[in-house]
Parts: C-alpha cells; structure tokens; sequence
C-alpha cells in the first residue's frame, strides 16, 4: 500500500443517474476521498443477458476516477449473479442442511462448489480484468465480497460429491475416516465412500468429526473461489495486488488464518454490534485479529459505518465524534486505509437505511461535516502510513477449535470459545495493553506472554509450539476446557487437560459445569464452569471452598504457565492477567484512566505515533513513558508523535 492513508468507501454509481457521478467525484474531492471500491455488485449491469457485456457505462466511472486522481479497489462482482444465472442454473443455487433449495433474491445466491458458478465468476472477472487491467485508475483488485458471509455452506448433492472428493485428499482411506470421525459410535462405520453426506438435519446430534471437517471443506470450497478468480487476475494483470473483506473477529465460518495466507493486503469490514456493552472494545478486538492475519504488517478497513446499520434489531446512529473514534482507532490498530460502506446512502434497496458518507440528507449534515473533518486529519496523519504496532502478548485462537466447539453435545453451552477469547482481550484493552492474536501452530518467538482462552482443540504441533514458548522463557496463561480433543475432535486421555497435563502441572478427573457463582478462597467469584483438578507439580495459587486448585501456577524450562479451572468473573479476571503480564514484564505504552484508549505505532528508525482516544465523558491524562502528561478532552483523540 502507498505512504497514504487511502480513505473512501464503495461508490455504487449504478444506483444513480449519469447527471450525479460528477457531483459525487467533486464531493469526494471535498471530503478527501483519494479511493474508492467499484462494481462490487454490478454483475447484472455489466452482463445484462447471458454472455452480453456492457462495459461502457463503467468505462465512464473508471475514466471519471482516475481523471480526478481517485484510485479504484476494482471489484470482481462475483459476490451477487444476476437474476439470469438462478433462473437458467436452479441446480447452482444453495441448498441448507433441512434440503431447502435457496432462491434468487438477494445476494450469495450461489453453491459454492457449483462448477457452472466457478464457470460464469471467472468468465465476468476475465472480462473485468481484461478491460481495466491496464487503467490508471486501478489500485487494487477487491475480489468478491465478503465471502460466505450468507452462504458458508451448502448441503446439495454437488457439495456432497466435492465433499467426499475432499475428505479422500485429506484421508488415505476409509479405515483413516472411520477412525478419524468415531465411526463405531451409533453404527456410523462407513464401508463406501459414496455413503458420506455433509451434515444434513438428522434426528439427532451429528458426527462430531463429519460436522467439524465440513466445516473445514466448507471454507476451504470458498478459498478455492478466491484462488481461481485470484490467479486469474495475476496472470492478466502481474503485479496488481488482489484482496478481498474477511469481516475478521465477526465472522467464523472461515478460517481466517488460511485465507489471509492468500491475500496480497488483508482487508476486513468491520461494523459495531449494538448489544454490546462496550462495542469499541469489539472493534479493538477485530483491528487486532486484522493485524495479526497480516502478519503485524498495516491493513486495510474496506468497510465500516459512519452512523446506523440496517440490519440490527435496533440500529442506533453513532453520536457526534464517535466516527471519528472509531475510524481513528482502527488506525491506532495497524489499518493504512479506513473506507466506508458506502458513499452515497442509496434511496432504494435493501440497504437504504444503512448510512453512508454523503447522507440521505446531504451535505449540510452532522455525517458529512465529519467526514469532511476526518478526511482533511488522515491526510495530516499521512505519516503513519507503513508503521507497525509491537505487541508483547498474543491470544491463542484457531477457527477448527471454535467450529469443533460448536457442536451441541457440550457439557456446557455457556462456555462460548469466542466470547472468551473476546473477555481476555478485553482485560488487557482495559489495562492500556494491546495483543495480538495468534494461531496456535504458529510463530511465538516475539511474545513475553501468550493467553489460552478457550482452546478446545488442538493438535499435537500446536501442542509443543506452547511448550517450546515456555520453555524458552515465556509465560502462558491456559483457560478452563482447553487442550481437551485432538484435531479431529477426540478426546485426548489420561485426564483432562490432556494436551498441557505435564505443562500446567495439573491433572483434571471431572468438569462440573455450574448453574450459579462459586466463590473462592481469595475472595473472587467464578461461574459457568468448574473443574476436580489435582496438582501433580504445579503451585496453588487459589482454590475453591472445597480446597481444589482453581488457579495454578507451573515452572516449565525458563518459563511459567499459570492454569484457571473456573470461568473467573470480570474483575478477578482482570486482576489474574495483571499478574501474569507483571510476571512476563509486558507494560502499556503509557498510564490512563479506565474508558481511555492507548496504542502505540511505530517505524524500524524509531519514529512512532503514540493515539490515546477517550472513549468517555470526562477529560482524561494520560502520561507516555517518557512521563509526559497529555490531556485528551472527553471524546477525544490525540495522536502523540515522537
């Protein structure tokens, strides 16, 4: 990406008469748009009939664009086939898991396994591309959007074939499958492959291993999308780089470790959940986890609000400043481009309530004064652009666990893997610290401290990786029903946690899952879920009425890893990670008040841009390490450069 903060949104200039697209490039001009996304959903428009293209109304947009010097996030509009694709191709769209065939309508009226769909998707992006891949508007390639965001898995027979051809490439043979899945259970055993169906309604609980690697192939099937309209697009156009919006931290029917893998940027849409107490601490959330998949290097926000959505049971507008904290503070995260779904808000449609930076209302309108603010300050703050965040601590969390998980045969469905792993990291956004997240199998030489939230699955590689973290010298801190199965869902035995028995020094016999608070010896309260533990050589920190060990501690090599067997509440929560990262010596970049966001980001010369963003109603000090004190009004956002 360039030394710009590339700030825009999509620009859907086919919901509009010609007469408007010049006053929507003169008002982006106004407002600082220097890149927008284009032709996300046009695939009716630019191939009206089967096989009949229309490219010059688009040929218009594009030349409009790159005559006012605003680059494109070209779209491939494979996201949304056009009503002629259902209609001549029923078989292609999706079927859910009760055997309903899905209609025409909306959009993501597709199987994802269909080879007609993969046929007519590469057809509109071979034409796309070949038309514009030499434009000067071009930037980037955004391909499709938002990928099985309403149809992450289909269960018609073409999946059911792709699946069976998939689950052959990642078993050597049907004894592998049957041992894999527990087959021998309820006289599942399989003696034809052709016997395999994904995991349609049955009478009672699915196989835990058929459900788990159909999730698997499932976002793999996606993945695959990706990659053919991807390498098409290398070979037209060499050296364009290509992405697509992984909604990161609010979607979970892809592994996003796996896709990201495949991205020239990683970009991700990010919109605020309203039910939350604490919704930028979500955001915080979702900015990290976007960082992390691209490997700490900056990314790009393809879509957030500037006000209400349109599709929450109650959909708030965000008060005045709030768009400004919240683009700012994905920006604070690591993101070079903060952009907007969508520039004009559209008069009909499905999204017509969904707000927009230029407003229903115009011009004179508490949204377009801060979208005009917010485009004159990221062009001032153009030289964070490149600059890193460095994060000493890291969360561990991988999509097979959630999905394995996420079975109905649980001991507790209140034990939720991601809420978990969200409370962690709202623990430490609280105490001024900011974390990455990390896949379990990867790369945990840069951290002092690795928190295990709710790892249910994990296989034996990711397994050492966090013994070999400890030992070297770092410290961890596993949560309750972690390290539980193996990658295939069964249970590892001898005693629960059966991955990390010998690392956290703890074996456990039993869970008991809880209807009510339990409290400890310290004081502090738990609730969900507890566990009979016995340490066989860690140290008890704390312990139940009873006496059984609720937080341990074990030395490992030159390390510690630290084990709860309780679901803490909020505040002793917050108190057991301040003890870890002490012990780990990982330090907030400065000391604030509570409701007072901190991030530092920083360039390999040493320069770096400190963001303190006050996310209450009451002035706030906040003192950098060097100890100077900077005063940061009620709602506001200082960016320290130093």
């Amino acid at each position: 990406m360039p030394d710009v903060i590339a700030y825009g949104g999509d620009w859907n200039p086919e919901q509009w008469p010609e007469e408007t697209w010049e006053q929507d490039v003169a008002l982006m001009r106004e407002a600082g748009v220097n890149r927008v996304s284009v032709g996300v959903f046009s695939w009716s428009l630019l191939e009206p009939a089967e096989g009949v293209f229309d490219f010059g109304w688009f040929d218009q947009v594009m030349d409009l664009l790159a005559a006012n010097g605003i680059a494109a996030n070209l779209a491939t509009p494979t996201a949304a086939p056009p009503p002629w694709f259902g209609d001549a191709y029923p078989e292609a769209l999706p079927v859910d898991s009760a055997g309903r065939r899905l209609h025409h309508g909306s959009r993501q009226g597709f199987c994802p396994s269909s080879p007609i769909y993969r046929e007519k998707a590469l057809r509109i992006t071979e034409q796309v591309a070949a038309r514009y891949r030499d434009h000067p508007a071009l930037a980037l390639w955004h391909v499709h959007n938002e990928y099985g965001c309403h149809n992450a898995r289909c269960y018609c027979d073409t999946s059911a074939a792709a699946f069976r051809a998939w689950l052959r490439s990642h078993y050597a043979s049907l004894e592998a499958l049957n041992d894999a899945w527990g087959t021998a259970f309820w006289s599942q055993h399989y003696s034809e492959w052709a016997q395999i169906l994904p995991p349609r309604d049955t009478p009672s609980f699915p196989n835990p291993g058929q459900q788990l690697d159909f999730r698997r192939f499932s976002s793999d099937a996606l993945i695959e999308l990706y990659l053919a309209e991807r390498d098409l697009l290398r070979e037209l156009s060499p050296g364009v780089p290509a992405t697509t919006n992984l909604m990161a931290g609010a979607h979970w029917d892809m592994d996003c470790w796996a896709f990201a893998a495949e991205l020239d940027v990683v970009s991700t849409d990010h919109y605020l959940i309203e039910a939350r107490a604490e919704p930028h601490i979500d955001l915080a959330f979702a900015a990290d986890y976007a960082r992390s998949l691209n490997g700490g290097r900056p990314w790009l926000l393809m879509e957030h609000s500037t006000s209400a959505v349109n599709w929450q049971p109650r959909n708030r507008a965000k008060a005045p400043g709030e768009l400004r904290r919240n683009s700012l503070a994905h920006l604070a995260r690591g993101a070079d481009g903060i952009m907007f779904f969508q520039w004009r808000a559209s008069r009909a449609g499905a999204e017509k309530w969904h707000s927009a930076m230029l407003p229903h209302a115009g011009v004179d309108t508490k949204i377009w004064r801060e979208v005009t603010a917010l485009g004159a300050e990221l062009a001032g703050l153009a030289e964070v652009a490149g600059s890193r965040v460095k994060a000493d601590a890291a969360i561990l969390i991988d999509h097979s666990s959630v999905w394995a998980q996420d079975h109905p045969a649980q001991p507790s469905s209140e034990l939720d893997p991601v809420e978990e792993a969200k409370r962690w990291h709202a623990a430490l956004w609280r105490a001024g610290l900011t974390c990455d997240l990390a896949h379990p199998e990867g790369d945990l030489t840069g951290y002092r401290l690795v928190l295990v939230p709710a790892l249910y699955l994990v296989s034996d590689s990711g397994a050492a990786n966090l013994e070999r973290f400890v030992r070297a010298g770092g410290v961890t801190l596993v949560g309750p029903y972690s390290g539980i199965v193996d990658e295939h869902d069964r249970v590892r035995l001898g005693g629960y946690p059966g991955a990390w028995r010998d690392l956290l020094g703890v074996t456990v016999e039993e869970f008991f899952p809880l209807d009510g608070p339990v409290s400890l010896a310290s004081g502090w309260s738990a609730g969900v879920w507890s566990e009979l533990a016995h340490a066989t050589s860690a140290k008890v920190l704390d312990t139940y009425a009873t006496g059984e060990p609720a937080w341990t501690r074990n030395g490992w090599g030159e390390g510690a890893a630290h084990y709860l067997t309780t679901r803490l509440h909020d505040d002793a929560l917050a108190e057991v990670i301040a003890a870890v990262c002490a012990e780990a010596e990982v330090v907030p970049p400065a000391t604030c008040p509570p409701g007072v966001e901190v991030v530092r980001r920083s360039h390999p010369e040493g320069r770096s841009h400190l963001f303190a963003i006050n996310h209450t109603a009451e002035d706030a000090v906040v003192t950098t390490a060097s100890g100077e004190s900077v005063t940061v009004a009620a709602g506001d956002v200082r960016v320290i450069t130093g």
